[in-house]
């Protein structure tokens, strides 16, 4: 059984002029249309038994679209192989009523972007945002490091950022780091944020850490509190499944990144 934690669809009717923009922006080629259909067949072509989509706002009207579209990609159940979060925008005027919406639709997490949504991580309205997400026992997932659209740009959310934010709220166990917590900056997230009580998934992050790097990560971090992960469409589900299923450690880690974890911290039978 492999889930892979953090992948990207959407609706049919701008995924293909999304996936070229978001192409253009960051210098990548997608490896999937963008559909619920293009990534439903390639998690059938690599073995992969669940997908979470993780959707982004990059303006507070979104909530009611995407939270549509999220819901119908929930309906199918199952049989779907693809389970989406919700999505939210630190700009939005009724953080608390959005939050408790999400809640009640039976989202069981929600996805941030602090880069796309022009926001350090430890801004008093992300601290509004994960304080509603940690009363009502939902997972935050949340873009971390440099993002490869935004060269040059300061990170928004960098790990001592994360700690600021970890300290204003007292803690929060289902925060998930994406990018084994902040592609290209690993030493820092070796030196400040490994053996902390969250999740650092490993999405798009084989180009930007050698296999030394990242077993040290997970020795360090405890292999308890990494997700398995590829930013689908952005990157090969294929090359993630085979390198992570040969990586040299042991087995119980192996099964552990690759779903227990994620069943655990998704409350999956």
């Amino acid at each position: 059984m492999i889930i892979d934690f953090h992948t990207h669809v959407f609706p049919n009717k701008i995924a293909a002029v999304t996936i070229s923009a978001l192409a253009k922006m960051g210098g990548t080629t997608p490896y999937s249309d963008g559909t619920y259909n293009g990534l439903y067949s390639r998690l059938n072509e690599c073995g992969i038994s669940l997908a979470i989509n993780l959707p982004v706002l990059t303006k507070p009207s979104q909530f009611e679209s995407v939270l549509r579209f999220a819901s119908e990609i929930n309906s199918h159940g199952s049989a779907g192989k693809i389970l989406s979060f919700a999505g939210i925008h630190p700009d939005s005027e009724d953080i608390q009523g959005e939050m408790k919406r999400i809640y009640d639709s039976g989202f069981l997490g929600i996805k941030i972007h602090p880069d796309y949504q022009n926001t350090y991580f430890d801004d008093e309205r992300y601290v509004r945002i994960i304080s509603e997400a940690k009363k009502y026992g939902l997972i935050t997932v949340t873009h971390a490091g440099p993002d490869i659209a935004y060269k040059g740009r300061a990170v928004r959310c960098t790990p001592r950022r994360v700690l600021n934010l970890l300290e204003k709220i007292g803690g929060y166990e289902k925060l998930v780091l994406a990018h084994l917590g902040g592609g290209g900056i690993y030493e820092e997230v070796y030196r400040e944020l490994c053996g902390r009580d969250i999740y650092l998934d490993t999405a798009f992050s084989l180009d930007f850490t050698t296999k030394e790097e990242l077993i040290g990560i997970v020795e360090k971090h405890g292999e308890d509190k990494i997700l398995f992960a590829t930013d689908s469409p952005w990157a090969d589900i294929s090359r993630y499944t085979k390198y992570f299923s040969s990586l040299p450690i042991s087995e119980q880690a192996r099964e552990k990144i690759l779903y227990k974890n994620a069943k655990k911290l998704l409350n999956l039978k």
